[in-house]
């Protein structure tokens, strides 16, 4: 069987479900991390005495006697890895799944930055590159980071080179830039505005409102793209 991938963010709650319905004659359910350390141990026979296990996730781990559900409060990234689920028919068979945990710190708000902008006859020529402030290369190692304009995603990446455009004004610009950073479990962004005929800002009451709303239907769609 493939194993299940539960995605959190750290600092959240999370539920690991078996895969598969119990049936109703076991004796015995263990959950265990990785194939060794066992966390929690439960009978149905004595349903109120889930034996608790001294590991890294004692006292943050509780045991859901109904489905064999395992509940992990407050998870850290070094919580991801390879669960394991063992449990022991009337018959003294033992079947076993696994589920694979990952937890990811959430996304930092990322910051555009103007690097050049000029206006030559009916062209606006602009270079915008995009940062995470005091931000070291191992913090976002399963970050990606996109362009977007009113259209949609452009075809370069933030975080490794500059975003450069020669606009012709009216016919090719976009009302926004933004810069947007993802990892499974969140997203951040920046964006600035363009106003005609060569103009960046970090505000603009006709496009605020509308950017948001584009964001809030795009985003997913984009994200679903990426990690795909």
């Amino acid at each position: 069987h493939v194993a299940p991938v539960v995605k959190a963010i750290s600092g959240s709650n999370v539920s690991l479900q078996i895969p598969e319905r119990l049936p109703d004659d076991y004796t015995k359910l263990t959950w265990l991390y990785t194939a060794q350390q066992k966390i929690v141990e439960w009978s149905p026979d004595k349903p109120m005495n889930p034996k608790y296990f001294d590991s890294k996730f004692k006292g943050r781990v509780t045991l859901d006697p109904q489905s064999g559900a395992l509940n992990i409060s407050n998870t850290q990234k070094d919580d991801s890895s390879t669960f394991r689920i063992k449990m022991l028919n009337a018959s003294g068979v033992a079947q076993t799944w696994n589920i694979l945990l990952q937890v990811f710190d959430p996304v930092r708000k990322p910051v555009i930055k103007i690097e050049t902008i000029r206006q030559e006859n009916n062209n606006c020529y602009m270079k915008l590159s995009c940062a995470i402030p005091d931000q070291s290369p191992d913090q976002c190692v399963n970050c990606t980071c996109t362009w977007l304009e009113d259209s949609g995603p452009l075809p370069k990446e933030c975080l490794s080179s500059a975003l450069e455009l020669n606009v012709l004004v009216p016919q090719n610009y976009s009302m926004f830039y933004t810069c947007l950073v993802s990892n499974p479990v969140s997203s951040e962004s920046d964006t600035v505005y363009f106003t005609p005929p060569c103009t960046l800002s970090r505000s603009s009451s006709s496009g605020v409102n509308w950017i948001a709303s584009w964001l809030i239907v795009m985003v997913p769609t984009i994200l679903g793209l990426l990690f795909t």
